[in-house]
């Protein structure tokens, strides 16, 4: 459906998620891949929404220049939030312990910015959801540090696989985007493009 109405379009997706890249796949687009590195670092001041809104529109204008008229780069970012300051990815394991110790039996918001950039503009959209976990033990924690290895995941856990069954006793918000994608809003935006 939507693949027909963007024809027009090239749609790059700026992400080395694999979890983005199988959303794209799902919402049934296409789309190449480019990759650049950026550091992600942002003043300290930003709370929040400001971080990953800093930081999606960080990644995409290392593409300043670049595009095509038709293409449409997509990049985002996601942080989980809480007790006011932003968890990225853990460091090991001591700091993925840390992470998640630190929300069990509380509710922290996942935050998601997402641009789309095109040679003449750029769009920035976010969302926010809140998850509640449930109160966690040591042991169960260490044991999925310890067979999950969930380095590459702010907050240090992945809703999708053992631990999200285990752990969250509410999600309040879109589901996708705690796994770092608010698909229906991507869907969305891209749907009324011209």
């Amino acid at each position: 459906m939507l693949k027909e109405k963007l024809k027009k379009y090239t749609l790059i997706l700026a992400s080395g998620s694999p979890r983005r890249q199988q959303f794209f796949k799902d919402l049934d687009l296409d789309f190449e891949i480019r990759l650049k590195d950026i550091e992600e670092i942002y003043p300290p001041e930003l709370k929040a929404v400001e971080i990953t809104d800093f930081l999606a529109l960080l990644k995409a204008n290392a593409f300043e220049g670049e595009l095509k008229e038709n293409e449409i780069l997509v990049t985002s970012d996601t942080i989980v939030w809480h007790q006011n300051k932003a968890l990225g990815k853990p460091k090991n394991a001591e700091d993925a312990f840390e992470m998640i110790k630190s929300m069990s039996g509380t509710t922290h918001e996942v935050i998601t910015s997402v641009c789309f950039k095109t040679s003449s503009a750029s769009t920035l959209l976010n969302d926010i959801t809140k998850v509640t976990f449930n109160n966690l033990s040591d042991e169960a924690i260490l044991y999925y540090i310890e067979n999950y290895k969930p380095y590459d995941k702010a907050g240090a856990y992945g809703i999708q696989e053992w631990f999200g069954f285990m752990a969250v006793a509410k999600v309040e918000g879109s589901y996708t985007n705690v796994m770092g994608l608010p698909t229906a809003k991507v869907y969305e935006y891209l749907s009324i493009l011209e």
